[in-house]
């Protein structure tokens, strides 16, 4: 992304100088080898100390990702005065607070529109454009990875392995894919968006977290019998009660517009209370997408840099509770292997009437001597939901639960 973000920058510095209203000069690219041949890009640019770098800079932009030093640089940039730029969710998830206080004590920008969902303008909406509207819902995919290996195992009917190992070969997927597929990455995402929409601080650790590890191939199989997909989700939700902040697989209807996004594209929905529903759809990673949100917040904050003015500050004045996932409503789709004998649906019906969650239907899968109940819910409290499921594993009337998904966009 860095390369790109340098290519971009001198190929349009003509274009830039006159949409700023002031020339843009590269004053130097940070790299931890120097001597290393970086195409494109013009070797006495290169530097190993990066905080000279930084603190002779109008503008950083840090790209480079993790929290240390990234957390350390972006504190010198502001500390002096310059504007940031970043891409580093994991690190505005953990230390948000902390370099939002560093911008306003030194009146800087802090951008960071690539931070989630790539080429997708979702940051400046939820924070600029919907700023005098309630924000009430935020669902979408916001991870390329899981999305594509989710869509390969749907369309080709692959195994979860066989599809990450094919993400793995076109770049898609790290050698290690644990912050994707495990949800990181998403939660960090998720806690930035509900940060903005719902002005308050909400951190990593508020947010509910789970990956797509556990997903099978039956699993997508009967999601599809059911005109179905499985998703990874980003869930922000406010209420009376307060926030509520989850990531983790969902079914969702084939024909609601997140099931046909396809590959690495992410899709966000934004519901506020005056504007209504809105949807941003677009590439979720790459280099180059990527860098043209980059591109967009230099432009943002150089032409502050020359006018004088500033972009927003954090908005953090609400303090409504953070709610823990029993607290979430949801709906459940839960399938059960059972004895094919008379009786045994009467027996799991009970232990669902027996925790207060109402079945909405039941289809049966026949098998040799045993059958799959798929069995879907009414929306009801999370706990309740898990007192449901916890109930099923251990009742005698059921071999194994075989899976549990939550259903969204109904």
């Amino acid at each position: 992304m860095g390369s790109e973000v340098v290519r971009l920058l001198t190929e349009g510095a003509e274009e830039l100088a006159a949409r700023i209203g002031a020339p843009v000069n590269l004053a130097g690219v940070y790299v931890r080898d120097a001597s290393k041949p970086r195409p494109g890009i013009d070797p006495a640019l290169l530097t190993e100390d990066a905080s000279a770098l930084v603190a002779g800079a109008d503008v950083v932009v840090e790209l480079m990702g993790g929290i240390e030093p990234a957390r350390t640089l972006i504190l010198e940039a502001l500390t002096h005065g310059a504007a940031v730029v970043t891409a580093n969710k994991a690190l505005l998830a953990a230390h948000g607070p902390e370099l939002f206080e560093a911008a306003d004590a030194h009146h800087a920008d802090l951008y960071f529109e690539a931070a989630v969902a790539g080429a997708i303008p979702i940051i400046r909406p939820v924070r600029e454009s919907l700023a005098g509207d309630h924000i009430r819902r935020v669902l979408g995919i916001v991870n390329g990875t899981t999305n594509y290996i989710l869509d390969e195992m749907t369309e080709r009917g692959l195994d979860y392995g066989v599809a990450l190992a094919q993400a793995q070969q076109l770049g898609f997927a790290e050698a290690d894919p644990t912050a994707d597929v495990e949800g990181f990455d998403a939660a960090a995402k998720a806690a930035i968006l509900a940060s903005l929409a719902f002005h308050q601080r909400v951190a990593l650790d508020d947010v509910h977290r789970e990956g797509i590890t556990a997903i099978t191939a039956d699993d997508v199989a009967a999601a599809r019998e059911n005109h179905q997909v499985i998703k990874l989700l980003a869930i922000a939700e406010t209420t009376a009660e307060g926030v509520a902040v989850r990531v983790h697989p969902a079914l969702v209807p084939q024909d609601h517009p997140l099931a046909s996004v396809h590959g690495a594209f992410n899709a966000v929905f934004v519901e506020a209370e005056a504007a209504g529903g809105l949807m941003f759809y677009g590439r979720g990673a790459g280099g180059t997408p990527t860098a043209s949100a980059v591109l967009g917040d230099v432009v943002s904050v150089a032409r502050h840099r020359v006018s004088g003015g500033r972009g927003p500050r954090e908005s953090h004045h609400a303090e409504r509770p953070i709610l823990p996932i029993d607290a979430a409503l949801t709906r459940y789709a839960i399938r059960v292997s059972v004895p094919d004998v008379p009786g045994v649906l009467a027996q799991v019906a009970e232990i669902f009437a027996r925790h207060e969650v109402s079945i909405e239907s039941v289809r049966q899968r026949a098998g040799s001597g045993s059958a799959d109940l798929l069995l879907y819910t009414h929306r009801a409290p999370e706990s309740r939901l898990q007192a449901t499921v916890d109930g099923l594993r251990e009742a005698e009337c059921v071999h194994r639960v075989v899976s549990v998904l939550r259903i969204e966009g109904e």
